[in-house]
């Protein structure tokens, strides 16, 4: 019986170059000079730092163009609210989402059922398995899947027949 998984899955590497580049960019351009602007990678996720709120935002504007060049997803980052880190200083974190949660899930596969397709859909840990009887079908599904907005970045792995 052909199935695939759907999963929501981050390249680790590309959000590192990412990263790296758009520090390299904060160290040289000519309006982030004395404004202590850093952009580092922490256990919670991507934190940048700055002497003032505008700063942050451009900061973040830069991180994210250069994860838009590098194929990541905006969808799999999940931007917290500024705070401020003592003194002039203002600190932003950047949660990235991998897996699909159980909620996402719930979704996908209620969607999938709703929408008449012959194919069933179950939840495997933070993916979902959906199988089928043709290869057709298991197509019609991916672009279903495609055209909604689950606010997740989907890939469609592990095709088998």
């Amino acid at each position: 019986m052909p199935s695939f998984d759907v999963v929501s899955k981050i390249d680790q590497h590309e959000v590192d170059n990412a990263r790296n580049q758009a520090s390299k960019e904060l160290a040289q351009r000519y309006d982030f000079k004395g404004t202590d602007s850093t952009i580092e990678q922490t256990e919670e996720g991507i934190v940048i730092r700055s002497n003032s709120e505008g700063r942050l935002d451009a900061a973040r504007d830069v991180l994210e163009s250069k994860m838009v060049r590098r194929q990541v997803s905006l969808k799999s980052l999940d931007t917290q609210q500024p705070q401020q880190a003592g003194g002039q200083m203002w600190r932003q974190l950047i949660k990235l989402k991998e897996g699909v949660s159980k909620e996402k899930a719930k979704e996908i596969v209620k969607a999938i059922k709703d929408s008449k397709l012959k194919v069933q859909a179950s939840i495997q840990g933070d993916s979902v398995r959906v199988s089928g009887k043709k290869r057709d079908e298991l197509q019609e599904t991916i672009a279903f899947l495609k055209e909604q907005d689950f606010d997740l970045p989907l890939q469609y792995v592990n095709f088998r027949d």
